[in-house]
């Protein structure tokens, strides 16, 4: 199946918000929310293989290889993840990621990673 420049331009769009999602991450301490021992430079070190993951899941979709929808997938449902996780943060009263900008880009992750699967199944069904 080809994926249509409109997916790819959601594709897109949400992944852009996903890696800056992360960089507002690093200044809400992310890995203390997680616990992560080694702290940043541990975190540093996970955030590698993630964001690749993503730099590359982009190349697919936009070749539109035969492994694109697959990657389209994947990312919107790291999308719907990275919300879960910070809606269980929220809900147990954590303050991190509460300015304006940053839940912006959760509820942009949401809106994108469900226009992922909705424009998905569009054109499945067509």
């Amino acid at each position: 199946m080809l994926l249509n420049s409109r997916l790819q331009v959601i594709f897109l769009l949400n992944a852009t918000v996903l890696i800056t999602h992360q960089i507002d991450a690093a200044f809400w301490h992310e890995w203390e929310l997680f616990h992560i021992p080694g702290g940043n430079q541990i975190n540093l070190l996970l955030n590698l293989p993630i964001i690749a993951l993503v730099l590359f899941a982009q190349g697919q979709v936009m070749a539109n290889s035969k492994t694109a929808f697959g990657y389209y997938k994947l990312v919107a449902f790291l999308g719907f993840l990275t919300v879960g996780i910070h809606s269980a943060f929220f809900a147990t009263g954590s303050e991190s990621f509460m300015q304006p900008v940053s839940i912006a880009l959760l509820i942009a992750t949401t809106l994108l990673s469900s226009m992922q699967f909705f424009l998905l199944r569009s054109i499945v069904h067509e």
